[in-house]
């Protein structure tokens, strides 16, 4: 075996889950289809799932699918377990009614729920084209949609949202639609867009409820504007917008990114002070985040203690949480105490999990631990996911011993594992911090070919140090075959991005070469596993998720 390590802490071996192959992320945004506040949601069904008549009608399905029903799951891990996704979920579909059965629309649309969970959108939008085309069969509500908005959104981009919004009837145009090109736009980060439309929301009395405000708030969030945060929270004040916890949450996050630990723990006093609202694990979690980047580490582990007592029923992800924020303040003990508790209470660990600690081990020096877990995670694996080993990879690039980054791509191909854009990228770092410009050009080369590319960007800080060392090298092919690369992707029309890696009116410039963090969004990139760490995602996330 390639890896060879050793370890101190005593683990636990558990059979990989179903999902262990799946994307990482909760759920995105599904629609504003329901505005109660938080308090009266229930978030976590744990009672299994049946289907009655009356329930298949509420969906819109008509009487002739009165017969036995399908298992949502078994069509669900068909289409999840394709070996060929690019057959579509319709092959899937069609195979099984072709046998003799038949679906109902609310066990479709549980499959696509389950799939947006695991960020499987384009074989969920394929679900709903599938309904689409029997229209006879199956009726769309306006939460219909919303959700196929937010879908189209995601696969096939923000126009292609905005022509569907426009093309729907009157009819199916109400808060929830509404609601879902607001998500969209704020994604995009399309702030005039997004102000526009709330604007027509707040015309048409779609925001008479916090959830719009609450994605406006994260808009802002995103983008650093953090008094106009303020300005959503006093607007509600005014128009007597009953706060939810999400509302809270956002409020504390922009408080704690104004470095202000004060005004944030004002607003938690008003926030207990609020009977309505019983502060969660994400109310602590985020206080915990904002209480690290202000280097007051006791608090912040003080907060921790608070999330772990907040966990309710089967939810894996505060784990998740824990075991990156306790890699943050470097405690590698409560990190192994974490996980084990974890794998005590769950039969199986999805990828999530394994990414979470591995990353956090690495984060601390624990090399020889996140081996360890790693090696576990072979063991159970389902399909070999690149994100997972890219960790350790990248930490043999970030130490310098290339030999054995170049290794490990090779144990990772004969394990079965298909390396990814950022696995080629990684690579490519450590080359160009090496000076060899044609291996590094070849990486780049391999990134922008690899599998699922099309959801990947180069990291502008990589991009930048590549061109100004083609620059200092006089390599002046290997400069214009990458930035032909680039061209061909449609990087370069991306004004942001063009000034991160140093391009001033077509020609880059040495001085302007940007050689910071990569601080553009990198909600396309096929490796960007969210930094539970971070407030700000973890808030999106969570406000998400809820819908």
């Amino acid at each position: 075996m390639l890896l060879q390590f050793t370890i101190s802490s005593p683990l636990q071996h558990h059979h990989a889950p179903l999902s262990s192959n799946l994307s990482y992320s909760g759920p995105l945004l599904s629609g504003f289809s329901n505005c109660t506040p938080l308090r009266t949601i229930n978030y976590h069904n744990s009672h299994s799932i049946t289907c009655s008549i009356s329930q298949v009608h509420t969906y819109g399905t008509v009487d002739y699918e009165r017969r036995p029903m399908v298992k949502w799951n078994a069509i669900y891990r068909r289409i999840s377990l394709m070996e060929n996704p690019d057959l579509g979920s319709a092959s899937v579909l069609n195979q099984w009614e072709n046998e003799g059965k038949k679906f109902t629309k609310w066990e479709l649309c549980r499959v696509v729920k389950e799939l947006r969970k695991y960020r499987r959108f384009k074989q969920a939008l394929e679900v709903y084209e599938w309904m689409n085309n029997r229209e006879e069969r199956f009726r769309l509500s306006t939460s219909d949609a919303a959700i196929q908005l937010d879908l189209i959104a995601k696969v096939r981009g923000i126009s292609s949202a905005e022509d569907y919004f426009q093309r729907l009837p009157n009819t199916l145009k109400d808060k929830r639609t509404y609601g879902a090109l607001l998500n969209a736009y704020v994604h995009a980060r399309k702030r005039e867009e997004a102000e526009s439309l709330i604007d027509k929301m707040r015309n048409k009395g779609y925001a008479m409820h916090p959830l719009p405000f609450n994605v406006m708030m994260t808009l802002y969030m995103n983008l650093k504007e953090y008094d106009k945060v303020g300005s959503m929270v006093s607007e509600m004040m005014e128009k007597n917008i009953q706060l939810d916890i999400y509302s809270y949450n956002i409020w504390l996050s922009s408080c704690g990114s104004q470095k202000s630990t004060e005004k944030m723990e004002q607003v938690f006093e008003q926030m207990k002070l609020d009977r309505t609202i019983n502060p969660n694990w994400t109310t602590f979690s985020t206080m915990a985040t904002m209480y690290m980047k202000q280097g007051q580490f006791e608090k912040a582990e003080d907060c921790l203690k608070k999330v772990e007592s907040r966990i309710m029923g089967r939810d894996r992800i505060p784990y998740h949480y824990l075991l990156s924020l306790y890699g943050g303040v470097g405690n590698k003990e409560e990190v192994y105490r974490v996980w084990n508790m974890y794998q005590s209470n769950f039969p199986t660990i999805p990828n999530l999990g394994y990414h979470a600690v591995i990353s956090s081990l690495v984060r601390i020096g624990d090399i020889e631990g996140a081996g360890k877990i790693y090696e576990q995670w072979l063991s159970v694996k389902s399909t070999y996911d690149p994100r997972i080993g890219n960790l350790i990879m990248g930490w043999y690039v970030k130490e310098g011993i290339m030999e054995k980054a170049e290794d490990f791509l090779d144990h990772m191909i004969e394990v079965g594992g298909k390396p990814n854009s950022s696995t080629w990228e990684i690579l490519a770092e450590g080359h160009i911090g090496e000076k060899r410009i044609p291996e590094a050009l070849s990486c780049l080369k391999e990134a922008f070919s690899a599998e699922g590319s099309k959801n990947w960007r180069p990291k502008p800080v990589n991009v930048s140090a590549f061109l100004k060392l083609c620059e200092q090298e006089a390599e002046i092919d290997s400069k214009e075959t990458l930035l032909g690369m680039l061209s061909q992707m449609g990087f370069l029309e991306d004004e942001v991005y063009t000034s991160l890696i140093g391009l001033s009116n077509g020609a880059v410039s040495g001085d302007e070469m940007s050689t910071g963090k990569d601080k553009t969004d990198d909600d396309n990139n096929n490796d960007n596993v969210e930094d539970e760490s971070d407030g700000n995602e973890m808030l999106l996330n969570q406000l998400q998720t809820s819908l």
